[in-house]
């Protein structure tokens, strides 16, 4: 590899490294104004998060609580919470994919020397 290929390389690099850091920075943006429902007890309870994991809201039919069974009612709002963080995983890790394969679609590496 002369010198000025590996010059070229680093430019690349650099150019790569500031789009990675835009597309991280939109990636959370986008995240923080995603929504997503988690559910339990075939939808007696919901979870809405935030794809930054912030509670928006929780909602609870009132045929599923009975002051009898409080375990009940709680092991549905853990099951409905947990859903949604699966969910907020999920895309987070989609976005995450996406950002990296946007950011480094452009770069060219020589032979040999593929990510």
């Amino acid at each position: 590899m002369s010198p000025k290929d590996l010059q070229k390389m680093q430019q690349q690099m650099m150019k790569a490294q500031e789009q990675m850091a835009k597309a991280q920075e939109q990636m959370a943006q986008d995240l923080a104004a995603t929504v997503l429902d988690g559910t339990a007890g075939g939808g007696a309870v919901t979870v809405a998060l935030t794809g930054d994991y912030h509670v928006q809201s929780v909602k609870i039919d009132p045929d599923a609580i009975d002051p009898a069974d409080a375990s009940g009612l709680e092991d549905l709002i853990t099951a409905a919470f947990n859903d949604a963080l699966d969910k907020v995983a999920a895309a987070q890790e989609n976005a995450q994919q996406r950002m990296q394969s946007a950011a480094l679609s452009g770069l060219k590496l020589p032979p040999g020397m593929g990510i």
